[in-house]
């Protein structure tokens, strides 16, 4: 399965401008034909914003993912606020949803906490053949949600709204997640500004060994990873360095 990261500099709390500019990324891809998985960036229509009236998704943007999901035979990826929670929410190629994940750890420090709820339910499905798990921004600093389902996950997704001035941090922690559970790690960010808050993309993906898959650097567009995901390859990664059996519970007595 070939994955595409869409990061796109997104017009504050403006939905439609935001659709329309989808649209034209995606009908301006030369390679449309050969995504299999397109993955867009946390609150995909708003920007990460506090507005709870901005954010929350209606039955008109759904349908918009769907439609675009079904018209282009991929399965999508993308985030927006349903019921108060942050979700990251998986459509098959039919527009179908398979999956719905509500960020566990809200950014307190921006504020998040006082605006949208938390979730408490970790998700793993199936997206044709590969086992995947998702997360939503600030969850990424949280090795043990990683640790918790790594023998049942070949694949970790994660979009975020992540600062530029903290990019390194972004990289860094991918790459960690991909190697100490020896499994593919997929990050896409935005780009562009939110008021004072610049944001670089740096959207990319790992393999299980901490190779570069995919590098979308700082530019907006849609960035194809060059090699498939394959379930095959985690599976003797994890047969040839057996690290994740030798791990134990803390605290020790």
């Amino acid at each position: 399965m070939k994955a595409a990261l869409c990061q796109y500099d997104i017009k504050w709390e403006d939905k439609e401008a935001n659709k329309s500019r989808i649209e034209d990324l995606l009908t301006d891809f030369k390679r449309r034909s050969e995504i299999d998985w397109l993955v867009f960036s946390e609150m995909t229509l708003s920007g990460f914003t506090m507005n709870t009236a901005a954010s929350e998704l209606t039955d008109e943007d759904h349908a918009f993912f769907s439609g675009l999901a079904a018209e282009n035979r991929i399965n999508i990826s993308y985030g927006g606020v349903e019921k108060g929670y942050n979700n990251l929410i998986t459509l098959d190629r039919k527009g179908n949803r398979i999956n719905t994940y509500s960020k566990i750890h809200l950014y307190a420090f921006g504020g998040e906490d006082k605006h949208y709820k938390s979730g408490s339910k970790q998700e793993v499905f199936e997206l044709e053949g590969l086992r995947v798990m998702p997360a939503v921004c600030f969850d990424l600093r949280f090795p043990y949600l990683f640790w918790n389902k790594a023998k049942d996950v070949d694949v970790y997704v994660v979009i975020a709204a992540w600062p530029m001035r903290r990019a390194e941090h972004w990289m860094t922690l991918l790459r960690a997640r991909a190697v100490e559970n020896q499994a593919y790690c997929i990050g896409v960010d935005r780009v562009g500004m939110e008021g004072k808050i610049e944001y670089s993309g740096n959207s990319m993906c790992f393999d299980p060994l901490g190779k570069v898959v995919a590098d979308a650097g700082t530019k907006e567009g849609i960035y194809l990873a060059e090699t498939p995901l394959d379930k095959t390859l985690v599976a003797k990664t994890r047969e040839r360095f057996p690290f994740i059996g030798e791990r134990k519970s803390f605290p020790w007595q």
